[in-house]
């Protein structure tokens, strides 16, 4: 999902920004109006950012990472993915790769947008079973290759079709493993979900089933 600085003319750049500071600035009191919702965003925030240092190869045009959104989503819930995705890029810029930065908009739409479509369509209710959480993956996965997809098709430069289907084959990997991570994670927090500092962390549809 990484597009590499110098793909996009900084009109496009200024879109990108404006994009996202709109979709951030539209989800912004909701998420304000709940303080508990600010732990989860900084947990969000740390967790994306452990994994995407964690594993990052070359992949056609654009980079594979570890993203562990479904895992942050149904744990953490919607809002604190959303703003924990451009937290984490912000702070991995800031970090570890600052050269990152002139595109951090354009990396966060990558994966705000699909979590949108995902949270707006499908939801997370009931996505205690396995087969829910790998259409969940696959939904998401599909939408994160066509954000890159789009910014590639707008970069100052041609990228081959073959380019972009290498990228998006390499996150079948991805999409067939992380459902696995995620069913234990979510398994593992049901378990916990009646201690105090689970009620704190964990999205109030998990700490409160039955």
């Amino acid at each position: 999902m990484h597009i590499e600085p110098g793909l996009l003319a900084q009109g496009k750049l200024m879109f990108a920004n404006a994009a996202a500071v709109a979709v951030l600035a539209a989800h912004a009191p909701a998420l304000l109006k709940k303080p508990a919702l600010w732990l989860r965003t900084a947990l969000a925030a740390v967790f994306f950012s452990v994994l995407m240092q964690s594993f990052h190869m070359k992949a056609g045009p654009s980079e594979l990472h570890l993203i562990g959104a479904m895992p942050m989503y149904l744990l953490l819930g919607y809002l604190p993915t959303l703003f924990g995705f451009a937290a984490g890029l912000l702070l991995q810029g800031l970090l570890f790769e600052p050269q990152d930065l002139v595109h951090l908009a354009v990396n966060a739409l990558s994966l705000i947008v699909p979590l949108m479509v995902v949270h707006h369509t499908m939801g997370s209710a009931a996505a205690q079973r396995l087969g829910r959480i790998v259409r969940l993956d696959a939904a998401y996965y599909a939408g994160v290759t066509l954000m890159v997809g789009f910014w590639l098709a707008l970069g100052e430069q041609a990228t081959a079709l073959s380019d972009w289907a290498m990228f998006a084959a390499s996150y079948v990997s991805v999409a067939a493993l992380e459902p696995v991570f995620t069913f234990g994670l979510v398994r593992l927090a049901a378990t916990v979900r009646e201690q105090a500092w689970a009620r704190a962390c964990l999205d109030e549809r998990l700490t409160a089933a039955a």
